[in-house]
């Protein structure tokens, strides 16, 4: 056997017009094209990774800036309720101002904060409108820094109950579940 050139031999010795004219490109393109099975698996595997990275099953929500939660070690999956931050002496829903602490820490009473009531308010009218036949749930969520005074908490919380939300939850960070002994 004598050594030859290297280049495609595969099908061009069949004694076929049109195998011979399929095989040598016939003055025509290829039929079958040819896909760099690379690329598409990296696209694939990079596609998986940010969807991996960017899905919540639980609900994972950002801490408001300079909230740092109280620890807990009963707690629940987060629940679909409008978020009441209270950052320092700002009240944020949902992300957007609703208030000032300032009044209430000056005065150590408690009392209503009107701009909160208002937001909560519109929040709730707004669900109504949205779900006309269902029940109202009234369900609010508090995200509060574990530094925030006592009488700013229940003013937050009796402004949210004022404002037709009596279920109030407290987000906090879960505490490591302390295994029992071996006993």
């Amino acid at each position: 056997m004598t050594v030859q050139k290297p280049g495609r031999r595969l099908m061009h010795f069949v004694p076929l017009a049109f195998v011979h004219k399929k095989v040598t490109g016939g003055g025509h393109r290829a039929l079958s094209a040819g896909l760099s099975l690379t690329s598409m698996i990296d696209f694939l595997v990079v596609t998986v990774v940010f969807l991996l990275m960017s899905f919540s099953a639980s609900g994972e929500l950002q801490v408001a800036k300079g909230v740092t939660l109280p620890k807990a070690q009963n707690t629940l999956d987060m629940i679909d309720a409008p978020i009441v931050a209270i950052s320092g002496r700002q009240i944020l829903v949902n992300g957007q101002p609703a208030g000032n602490t300032q009044a209430i820490e000056d005065s150590k009473r408690m009392q209503r904060v009107d701009e909160l009531f208002n937001s909560l308010k519109q929040q709730r009218e707004h669900w109504k409108q949205v779900y006309p036949n269902k029940d109202f749930p009234g369900v609010v969520v508090l995200q509060i820094d574990q530094d925030v005074q006592a009488v700013v908490v229940k003013s937050v919380f009796q402004t949210a109950a004022f404002a037709g939300y009596p279920n109030v939850s407290f987000m906090v960070n879960q505490m490591p579940k302390a295994s029992s002994g071996g006993e």
